[in-house]
């Protein structure tokens, strides 16, 4: 087993949250514990709590890598690009990294403390890439980033895109008429 000494803690942290998408990755949310984390890693389970204070804070850090990961795979898209390719690409990384993905949209704890400024920053990352196409209306960011996930984790997975290409377009067409 490895011991404490060898690592700092930045670099125990990473050692923890690769560890922790490598379970995810292969077993699923439903298989992460901090004890199977801390027998992936080789350290003990207080290894573990000296990084964070919680499994809940423990994901909060992997959900912020997956959208720092999200933000990265698709900045290659001008974000004035049409809307449609770029919705296709973030698609293709949700079939991609199923579980990772749907981590992000597991439901916050109500006993759990607020999210963090620095997670709602990173999360904000993505929506602001909407903002060119509804320049006006932080709202209708938000109206529709929920709608295309509502539809992602609600279909299967044959349905997802030609359902969220249909929203978007129906949307976007109601849009337009709102402006006009």
């Amino acid at each position: 087993m490895a011991r404490r000494n060898e690592h700092n803690l930045v670099e125990l942290k990473a050692i923890i949250l690769n560890a922790a998408e490598t379970i995810i990755t292969t077993e699923g949310l439903a298989a992460l514990t901090i004890r199977k984390i801390a027998m992936e890693m080789g350290y003990t389970v207080g290894s573990i709590y000296m990084v964070f204070a919680s499994r809940a804070e423990l994901i909060l850090h992997i959900n912020a890598r997956t959208l720092e990961d999200i933000t990265t795979y698709l900045q290659p898209i001008n974000a004035t690009a049409d809307i449609e390719t770029w919705l296709k690409a973030y698609l293709h990384y949700a079939r991609t990294n199923v579980d990772r993905w749907r981590m992000i949209f597991t439901p916050h704890p109500p006993e759990a403390e607020p999210l963090p400024d620095w997670y709602q920053a990173q999360l904000n990352t993505i929506f602001q890439q909407f903002a060119p196409h509804f320049p006006q209306s932080p709202q209708a960011i938000q109206a529709l980033w929920q709608g295309i996930h509502g539809i992602c984790l609600l279909s299967s997975n044959d349905e997802v895109e030609t359902a969220v290409l249909l929203l978007l377009r129906i949307f976007l067409r109601g849009w337009q008429s709102d402006l006009a």
